[in-house]
């Protein structure tokens, strides 16, 4: 199955957009979806429904940091090295729709800590399907065109 029909399927299921796209990719991280689900639940809505850069976005960011980021300290190439890879995906996300931050995306919605209700009209009316797909997909070509070390 390709990684954005798994997101998809996973926020169709109830995940929030940042754990959709980044257990999408426990096949290819090798992190555990329960850990990895956890890990990254504070990022939905926009950051904890703070609304501020789309969860499908900080999820993507996630698997990039897991499969290509560094871990030494003053390390500045690599900072940097993974930094613009961070910026590249940020800019293809926002020319595929119009920005990377939740409220813009979600036009204004309440930022309050109330999860919304997961119901059909609540799928119906939301982008974030599409937004944790864009992400994946974009994820997947970045891996296809910057194999795994």
């Amino acid at each position: 199955m390709e990684h954005s029909t798994k997101a998809a399927q996973l926020f169709l299921q109830g995940y929030n957009c940042a754990q959709a796209v980044a257990v999408a990719f426990c096949d290819v991280t090798g992190l555990d979806a329960d850990y990895t689900a956890r890990l990254v639940s504070g990022f939905g809505g926009g950051m904890g429904r703070l609304r501020e850069v789309c969860g499908a976005v900080s999820g993507m960011f996630m698997v990039l940091g897991h499969l290509y980021g560094y871990d030494t300290p003053g390390d500045d190439a690599k900072k940097m090295e993974l930094y613009t890879r961070v910026q590249g995906l940020a800019k293809q996300f926002e020319e595929i729709n119009g920005s990377i931050i939740c409220r813009e995306i979600l036009k204004n919605p309440p930022s309050d800590p109330n999860p919304s209700p997961r119901t059909a009209e609540y799928y119906a009316k939301r982008p974030c399907a599409k937004m944790v797909m864009t992400a994946a997909k974009l994820m997947d070509e970045f891996i296809a065109e910057n194999p795994i070390d």
